[in-house]
């Protein structure tokens, strides 16, 4: 399965984020390593826009040997297509690059799902959600992208599964949610607040080993 890191320096509340270092590793380093502890075989490609805001970015990524892709900055929608069909996937994996601690167990729920559903258009933790932000995953069919992607509207360009879930009748969409409690805890990086906040919860050991409980 390709997973799809979605991840932008251009954040108007948090500029440049993803490369903002938290317990002295860059945010995105914290994503890419919390995914990459599965089993399961997957490929992670870090999809970026082609923005001279997001060149330090991929230059981190070249130094460190992760895999990159580099497409438009609004239509994230034609950029995640465009990294899924260029390693020639038909399903991919997507996961927000403001999640540092996302529980890579809730990755291979989404996969053990889509072995028993063949065909399906997505799959998905937040329709409904029931897990914190920074806990979100879907897996999106790539052809459903190409097909539908002339009748997005702009907001939806930048938010890809707004339009399927707007039209979810017309789609074959599975949800799974939580075998938690429900955490209000807000897992995900949008401002500096946010990582404040977390760390005076969560310590370096936890922050690096985090799963949910």
């Amino acid at each position: 399965m390709l997973v799809i890191i979605q991840a932008r320096s251009g954040s108007k509340r948090f500029k440049n984020k993803v490369l903002y270092p938290i317990y002295n590793i860059p945010l995105i380093s914290h994503v890419f390593h919390k995914i990459n502890k599965t089993k399961k075989k997957i490929k992670i490609i870090v999809s970026t826009s082609n923005s001279k805001s997001d060149n330090k970015l991929v230059n981190y990524l070249k130094i460190n040997n992760i895999n990159y892709f580099r497409g438009s900055l609004k239509n994230v929608a034609l950029r995640l297509y465009k990294t899924a069909k260029k390693h020639r996937f038909n399903y991919f994996a997507r996961i927000s690059g403001d999640s540092p601690l996302f529980d890579f167990r809730i990755l291979e729920k989404a996969l053990s799902i889509k072995k028993k559903f063949k065909k399906i258009d997505l799959i998905t933790n937040v329709y409904p959600r029931t897990f914190p932000k920074g806990q979100s995953i879907e897996i999106i069919k790539t052809s459903i992208i190409h097909d539908n992607l002339s009748k997005f509207n702009s907001y939806e360009k930048e938010h890809v599964t707004t339009y399927f879930y707007k039209n979810s009748k017309n789609f074959k969409i599975k949800n799974f949610t939580s075998t938690y409690k429900f955490n209000s805890l807000k897992l995900s990086i949008d401002t500096i607040e946010d990582l404040d906040r977390i760390k005076k919860k969560i310590n370096k050991k936890k922050f690096i080993n985090f799963k949910l409980k």
